[in-house]
């Protein structure tokens, strides 16, 4: 991005961890952005009242029509007027509001919906809401024109930047053997499954490395999150899945790996830190600088790469089979990892049966082709609700 070019960005979920990240990158960088519109759930609406005010927003959206009132008079304390949109068709409204570049950092199923509502009104798609792939890929697919989205995953804004190194044009597809996504392993690395039977919501939430909300924290725990974004990774770059291993790499430095099909492998290293992967979305095709510290080669390092245990943790290979079923089911995987995720939460699930509740809706499902909006989110809530019973029948027997 030239200095002399300002961006028109909209942040979707601007007061959860990716929004708040986004609009310190876009505050660090006042020449080269501006803030068209805001949407958020509307849990914090102090807090998007003064995102509005400093970064004089135009709209305003929350998911919430609840929260209007209480938003407006915050919005007044603030001396801020912009337009104020209210639930999902407010939130929908936002998404293709005129703008640049659309960040989608909207936790949840709702993220869909915006996600397909940018990619129809032409914008580019700084993708951070993995519902939108993982529940809607097929949908997607079909709507993204070539280099629409841009990844905020860390891992795939780091084989995107692997990929670049491909050939002297670009992105060669033919020169990629595998990608190599990483994962940190999670706080439960190197445990069989026996050892994990006992594990608590307290134990689960206690990520060595992220901090992230607890479905996704418990999903790192389960490796869950590293099976979405292995059926992240085959949406977004077209690879097979034969073709996509997870190595795990507990000092979580490089984000993930491209192996070429000269026996050369091309790696992102960078400290953990989301904001980097937001900077180059929001400044593609060029690098904000200062966006993330870099690692100081000044001192010693020791980096370790290990096999993932299928055993221990099924949660990958079990993506694995469901992206290559495609259709629907994906979303059920995903619905139903939410819903055992909150019963486990709620102590009402062993730890190990998490996935296990997953692997059992899956093998329950008839997958169908995806092909509407509303046969994701029917696949979604039936997934969910069965999920939730299967959980309610554990928890009576361990009575």
């Amino acid at each position: 991005m030239h200095a002399d070019t300002q961006r028109s960005v909209v942040v979707l979920g601007s007061t959860g961890s990716i929004g708040t990240q986004a609009l310190d990158v876009i505050a660090a960088n006042p020449g080269g952005f501006r803030v068209a519109a805001l949407a958020a759930g509307g849990g914090r609406v102090g807090l998007l009242a003064r995102q509005a005010a400093e970064f004089r927003a135009e709209a305003v959206a929350v998911a919430d029509p609840a929260t209007v009132p209480a938003l407006r008079e915050a919005l007044a304390e603030h001396g801020a007027d912009p337009t104020v949109l209210a639930g999902p068709d407010g939130v929908a409204e936002v998404a293709a509001w005129q703008a640049d570049v659309v960040l989608n950092g909207i936790t949840g199923a709702l993220g869909l919906t915006s996600t397909l509502v940018a990619l129809e009104a032409g914008r580019t798609l700084a993708l951070a809401n993995k519902e939108s792939l993982i529940i809607g890929g097929p949908l997607v697919k079909r709507l993204a024109k070539p280099g629409q989205i841009l990844p905020v995953d860390s891992e795939h804004s780091a084989v995107q930047q692997c990929l670049w190194a491909s050939g002297p044009d670009g992105h060669d597809p033919d020169a990629v053997r595998r990608l190599v996504i990483t994962a940190s392993g999670g706080p439960f690395r190197g445990r069989k499954r026996a050892e994990m039977a006992e594990v608590t919501p307290e134990m689960a939430l206690a990520h060595p490395t992220w901090s992230m909300g607890p479905v996704i924290t418990v999903n790192s725990a389960t490796l869950v999150n590293k099976g979405l974004e292995v059926i992240e990774a085959h949406l977004l770059f077209d690879i097979g899945f034969d073709r996509i291993t997870v190595v795990v790499h507990p000092q979580s430095i490089i984000h993930s790996m491209v192996e070429y099909i000269d026996g050369s492998t091309i790696a992102q290293a960078s400290p953990p830190d989301m904001r980097l992967p937001i900077a180059l979305a929001l400044g593609h095709p060029g690098r904000l600088a200062g966006a993330s510290r870099p690692v100081d080669w000044t001192t010693a390092h020791t980096w370790t790469f290990e096999p993932l245990d299928d055993e221990a943790f099924p949660a990958v290979a079990l993506a694995r089979h469901v992206g290559a079923e495609g259709g629907t089911a994906p979303a059920v995987y995903n619905a139903a990892n939410e819903a055992g995720v909150d019963a486990f939460l709620r102590g009402e699930l062993p730890f190990p049966a998490i996935v296990d509740t997953v692997a059992k809706v899956v093998a329950e499902h008839q997958v169908t082709p995806a092909d509407t909006v509303e046969e994701v989110l029917a696949a979604d809530a039936w997934a969910r609700a069965r999920a939730a019973e299967l959980a309610e029948l554990a928890a009576g027997q361990s009575r």
